[in-house]
């Protein structure tokens, strides 16, 4: 008896390497110790208290949501954690503990489960969670206020809302003037600004997207890409009006730009996984993010500008290599 069938070649990989989501968790953990490490000696006890609420509502609410729609409990792989994790860098340390679970919920049912789970979201849950919480209380997610009312020894604004409110001239009060002033500018890079609580400290985020990157958990395109995006959007609007629009590097150096280059923008399963598409999203991130700082309500927006290229996301996907010769070889095997 002869059956055809036909077999397809397609590009590779084809060979599992052995990695696994926990082991892919643990390495994101290593990267992110240093930054939590600084957010608690900057912050103290009110960093704690948020980034270990944030972790442990996260994996409550998985482990909740898995149970009540009988799936397998996974919480044990550490995506749960390090989805709170990585939520709590973005909040102000004032953050209140509602707003923190609220958010961790947000991300577990709507920006995940509500999906399928690991790897079938199309948006990255942190940005949904934070999105929402951002649109409903913006004056507790306001980090232009929100540090400074809660703790009066946080007596310096958040830059991004200086830059919206008094335009570039009025950044003098960190040492940047009009022209820039590279005294200033150090300080911001070694996190002497308010900001979300693992946002601050670009030196210690570029420390962990490089040992990201030298482990291949996450391609060096995207975080490079969304950088240069940054880079000569705002390098045009400086053009434009030096004297309202601040230059390219301070809007690298504040807000989350480094923080979404390296840990949201990455995210596996809503992000591109061929190389020109990487380009392409990390590019557009960082276009929409001083489009939005710009014109948007909102001094940072990091974050929506992620999410803005999480749903040109399918689009970018179908940007596929070229296989050596035909573009898909089918070989009919007789047996």
């Amino acid at each position: 008896m002869i059956n055809n069938r036909n077999l397809i070649m397609s590009p590779a990989p084809h060979l599992h390497i052995g990695a696994s989501i926990a082991g892919l968790m643990k390495t994101y953990l290593i990267a992110l110790l240093p930054l939590i490490i600084f957010a608690v000696y900057g912050y103290g006890w009110h960093a704690v208290r948020v980034i270990a609420l944030s972790a442990s509502s996260a994996m409550l609410w998985e482990l909740l949501i898995q149970k009540l729609f009988r799936r397998k409990v996974t919480i044990y792989d550490g995506t749960a954690m390090i989805s709170g994790i990585i939520f709590a860098m973005l909040l102000p340390a004032s953050a209140p503990w509602w707003l923190v679970i609220t958010g961790t919920f947000i991300a577990m049912l709507i920006g995940k489960h509500i999906f399928g789970g690991n790897g079938a979201h199309p948006f990255n849950p942190v940005l949904i969670a934070w999105a929402a919480v951002s649109i409903s209380w913006k004056s507790q997610m306001d980090l232009g206020t929100a540090m400074v009312n809660y703790d009066k020894s946080f007596p310096v604004d958040f830059p991004l809302t200086v830059l919206k409110k008094a335009g570039a001239e009025g950044l003098g009060i960190f040492n940047i003037d009009v022209q820039g002033m590279w005294s200033g500018k150090l300080s911001l890079f070694l996190g002497n600004q308010i900001g979300g609580l693992g946002t601050t400290a670009g030196f210690l985020i570029i420390i962990a997207g490089l040992f990201l990157i030298l482990r291949g958990k996450i391609s060096w395109r995207i975080p490079s890409f969304f950088i240069l995006g940054v880079f000569f959007t705002a390098l045009l609007f400086r053009i434009v009006n030096p004297e309202t629009y601040a230059d390219p590097v301070f809007h690298i150096l504040t807000g989350s730009v480094l923080f979404g280059a390296v840990f949201l923008a990455t995210d596996c399963a809503s992000s591109p996984v061929n190389k020109t598409a990487m380009a392409l999203f990390g590019l557009g991130c960082g276009i929409f993010t001083v489009l939005f700082r710009a014109w948007s309500i909102y001094p940072d927006a990091v974050p929506f500008a992620i999410l803005i290229m999480n749903i040109l996301n399918p689009l970018l996907d179908k940007i596929h290599p070229k296989i050596p010769g035909n573009n898909v070889n089918v070989i009919k095997v007789e047996s």
